[in-house]
């Protein structure tokens, strides 16, 4: 059976109030598509982690929808911070927010664990850092092998993990190629999991090509075709990074009435992503990605 669906459908479908969602991308395939749905349906109470919450995030914060956030790192990268986290933690507006921190690796330790169904895994990252002091889910075991104390965090097994790729079939089974972030150990750790992609091929495509095969289709809940989902970060092989965006976040973020402004223009007065793009008008060509084909490999045997 088809798990192909709109992201409208997939979103009220599989995330739902008071959920742990997880969105994952290191830069690169950031589901942006799916957060601006989220805010539409107007989810409450969420959790959301990832390793480095941007934008989407703090687009999702100004919308009301966030009750807490576990990461190791929040920022518009290469411009500043994220002005609604900040007044969210800072002020309490428009919610209160609360905060519980990791390291990158911290974060990637969670992810596995949950990924292996472990309830916790050890690490020698911790030593000297404050993160102990002030996060009561670090706890210290001692190694049975070598009687040693070291740190360790817990599993974190999310309801819902969103990700962004370049192709899919109606399965689930998705490919991504370039920069990777925790895609895999996220959606292996998660209940429920949305692939939304930029083209849906057939399973004799994806077959071809096997170690491009990053997330199994037995773990895939929900298979959206969404165009310039990821938008404006960038997808190898689509489109480029929009770092003109970026930049521009950082006014329209400061200010709540120019926030309310951009969520009204770009978010609940859109019906869904092809109407996005259809706004975008002529940026969304100039974002274009140039041919850098890879050499063809020979799975014979």
């Amino acid at each position: 059976m088809t798990k192909l669906m709109t992201m409208k459908d997939a979103v009220a479908r599989f995330v739902r109030d008071a959920d742990l969602v997880v969105m994952e991308g290191f830069t690169h395939l950031i589901p942006f598509a799916a957060g601006h749905e989220i805010i539409r349906q107007r989810r409450r109470d969420l959790t959301l982690a990832r390793l480095t919450p941007d934008l989407i995030y703090d687009q999702l914060i100004a919308a009301g929808c966030v009750r807490k956030m576990i990461f190791s790192w929040a920022g518009n990268p290469g411009v500043g911070p994220l002005h609604a986290f900040r007044r969210a933690v800072e002020q309490g507006r428009p919610h209160p927010l609360e905060i519980e921190e990791y390291t990158h690796f911290g974060m990637v330790l969670r992810f596995m664990a949950g990924a292996s169904d472990l309830p916790f895994l050890p690490t020698r990252n911790y030593p000297g850092t404050d993160l102990t002091r002030v996060n009561p889910a670090f706890k210290k075991v001692r190694s049975p092998y070598s009687d040693e104390e070291l740190w360790c965090v817990p599993a974190l097994r999310p309801d819902v993990t969103i990700v962004h790729a370049q192709r899919a079939d109606t399965d689930g089974n998705t490919q991504i190629w370039g920069l990777y972030g925790v895609q895999k150990e996220a959606a292996f750790a998660s209940r429920r999991v949305i692939v939304s992609v930029e083209e849906v091929v057939e399973p004799s495509v994806i077959r071809s090509d096997p170690n491009r095969t990053l997330i199994p289709g037995v773990i895939v809940s929900a298979v959206v075709h969404e165009p310039f989902g990821a938008h404006p970060s960038f997808v190898q092989g689509a489109y480029d990074r929009d770092n003109d965006f970026y930049v521009k976040w950082d006014a329209i973020s400061r200010d709540e009435a120019t926030f309310k402004t951009y969520l009204d223009d770009w978010v609940y007065g859109l019906d869904d992503r092809a109407a996005y793009t259809g706004k975008m008008g002529a940026r969304r060509g100039e974002l274009q990605a140039d041919r850098q084909m890879c050499a063809p490999v020979n799975y014979g045997f």
